[in-house]
């Protein structure tokens, strides 16, 4: 899969602000009630964060999301439908609830994600979270399903790609369930590599290791399945003996990491054994990889539902890619 590198090569290498922070109230809006993707999640976040002072970190509260940075994922009858089922207060299935305040929520969840590759992109931020929900990788181009109403981190990916001198995007998704919405939007594209790092079999059912992509994307899927019970040992085995490998070869213009940490040991849905370092020791290394070909990394919230494990997971998160 390798490819020659254009004539943009170090352009990131001087970002001149602080690394940016991104949220929004609807986060909060988003109410789905003793479901475990709820708002307390970003409540127990932002204390965790409070606490520290925001790392120091620029926050900004993140745009809507245009009809043109979504439609480059989800074809309009799929915003039509989870619009209106927003509106309507009606669950996309059982495990994705919506309220009408939802839609917003949605909306500023990619256009979070798309604000954070534009700041990474021009060089005004070092790294980045967008840290807003519902999340968004299990979201297909035409079905929402798994907590996930939009795909934002291909919308944001997609986005990148739209601007002058990125041809190529790197997604790496450490969340324990695999990203099958992410894998969709990609499957037959060489623009973006997207390496997952995923617990199977397990939800949503997708992520062998044979699923490579097709057609012009074939080799761009990289799926790095682990077994239940696995712990940073395996996780960063696998991170670093094949998904850095495959990045450094690929070479990509942008990184972006899907930011789930439902592997943590304390995780009530995930089943593997990961330490609140261990998040921090591939943050670590996902900085380490973007500053040795000199382009930017950001990250976008995905699962996590053990609210301590969350809240210092993502902060360990960003002191690794800071």
């Amino acid at each position: 899969m390798s490819r020659p590198r254009g004539p943009q090569d170090g352009r990131y290498g001087n970002a001149i602000g602080a690394p940016l922070y991104l949220r929004h109230p609807s986060s909060l809006a988003h109410d789905t009630g003793a479901h475990p993707e709820n708002p307390d999640r970003i409540r127990a976040i932002e204390a965790a964060l409070a606490q520290r002072d925001w790392l120091g970190w620029d926050v900004r509260e993140a745009p809507l999301a245009t009809e043109e940075q979504l439609l480059r994922v989800h074809p309009r009858s799929h915003l039509e439908h989870v619009r209106g089922a927003c509106e309507r207060g009606e669950p996309i299935d059982l495990d994705t609830p919506v309220v009408p305040a939802s839609w917003e929520a949605a909306l500023r969840g990619a256009g979070g994600a798309c604000a954070l590759v534009d700041a990474l992109v021009s060089g005004e931020a070092p790294t980045g979270f967008a840290a807003l929900r519902p999340p968004g990788h299990h979201a297909e181009p035409d079905r929402a399903m798994g907590f996930c109403l939009l795909s934002n981190v291909a919308i944001a990916a997609r986005h990148a790609l739209a601007a002058p001198g990125v041809e190529r995007v790197l997604v790496l998704d450490w969340d324990v369930h695999h990203g099958n919405g992410t894998q969709a939007a990609f499957y037959d594209s060489p623009d973006v590599l997207f390496v997952s790092l995923h617990r199977w079999p397990f939800y949503p059912g997708t992520g062998a290791a044979g699923e490579a992509g097709s057609g012009a994307g074939e080799g761009y899927t990289v799926n790095l399945p682990l077994p239940g019970g696995s712990g940073e040992a395996e996780w960063l085995n696998a991170l670093e003996q094949v998904a850095l490998r495959a990045a450094t070869e690929y070479r990509p213009d942008l990184i972006l990491i899907s930011a789930g940490f439902d592997a943590h040991r304390d995780d009530p849905l995930g089943g593997c054994l990961l330490e609140t370092e261990s998040y921090r020791r591939m943050a670590r290394e996902v900085a380490a990889l973007a500053d040795d070909l000199g382009v930017p990394a950001g990250a976008v919230l995905e699962g996590g539902y053990d609210l301590a494990a969350l809240a210092e997971s993502a902060v360990a998160t960003m002191e690794g890619l800071s």
